[in-house]
């Protein structure tokens, strides 16, 4: 080998040895881990709780004291169903659906209303969960905009039910949207990969109350499904339009071990010994 050749060989090896790295700037691996912990971070929602007061909602601004008080009442009887002495003889006790026999008698008003109550309370958390996935209108009714949700969670686009978890700036209040509407949406509701939610919000925050936005029970048969996984219902009456076949038709499948309270919704005046320990007079459609 030549002189020229060997001094080739040489500048050529030279030019193959491994670069020292520099640590003053992120390596792509490094970059890529940030970026994914980035992605998880989920803003804070707003809530318009201008529009809500004005809608009868129960924002902490000290008016409309009566239905402060009503909703007040509600809560401690299901507070008391999840932590007190009857939770012994409820399973997932601190797990409370919101349902009405048909569509537009109330009970996105009393669930938002009840999360809003219990928001209040100075030792619990509450989780709001639209699971309305057929006409959702919790999102609506808070003036947000729609986030990912129970869908994206059920068909495994969320990988951890805490990506789809939201916190408010109700201090105490947190979220879980109806997500994006699907062909299967109530075929979702009635999977075991729902009841695997389920039973996950009521043993990983035992100190929370979950709430569910339910579908109505007559004509969707996936909320039976979905009450059996509850510790606790609550029916929402209208009054002058809800029959007693119609509520009887509601209630009559529904699970013995189930903690059942009816509330009388768009009431002149307070029904409580007529419907049982729930009764109030305020509210609005779905």
């Amino acid at each position: 080998m030549s002189i020229i050749e060997k001094a080739l060989a040489k500048q050529q090896k030279d030019n193959q040895t491994v670069p020292e790295i520099d640590n003053s700037e992120p390596n792509v691996a490094t970059t890529a881990i940030a970026n994914k912990k980035s992605t998880t971070d989920k803003p804070t929602l707003a809530l318009d709780k201008e529009s809500l007061e004005e809608r009868g909602y129960l924002i902490d601004t000290g008016t409309r004291k009566s239905i402060k008080d009503e909703f007040r009442q509600i809560k401690r009887k299901l507070l008391n169903n999840a932590f007190g002495s009857n939770s012994k003889t409820l399973q997932n006790s601190n797990l409370i659906m919101v349902s009405s026999a048909k569509p537009n008698e109330g009970k996105t008003f009393v669930a938002i209303n009840l999360a809003l109550s219990i928001a209040l309370e100075k030792d619990k958390t509450v989780l709001l969960v639209d699971a309305d996935v057929l006409r959702p209108s919790v999102i609506r009714e808070l003036g947000l905009d729609e986030t990912p949700g129970i869908i994206e969670y059920l068909l495994g686009k969320a990988e951890q039910v805490s990506d789809v978890i939201y916190n408010t700036d109700i201090d105490k209040l947190k979220l879980i949207s109806a997500g994006k509407p699907h062909h299967l949406s109530n075929e979702l509701l009635a999977s075991e990969k729902m009841a695997t939610l389920a039973n996950e919000l009521a043993n990983r925050y035992p100190d929370r109350i979950v709430i569910f936005d339910c579908p109505p029970l007559i004509g969707v048969t996936e909320t039976l499904v979905l009450a059996n996984l509850m510790g606790q219902a609550i029916i929402v009456v209208e009054e002058s339009k809800s029959s007693i076949a119609d509520i009887q038709s509601a209630t009559e499948h529904l699970n013995e071990d189930l903690a059942v309270g009816l509330v009388l919704n768009k009431a002149i005046r307070s029904h409580k010994d007529l419907y049982g320990y729930y009764g109030y007079g305020y509210g609005a459609q779905d």
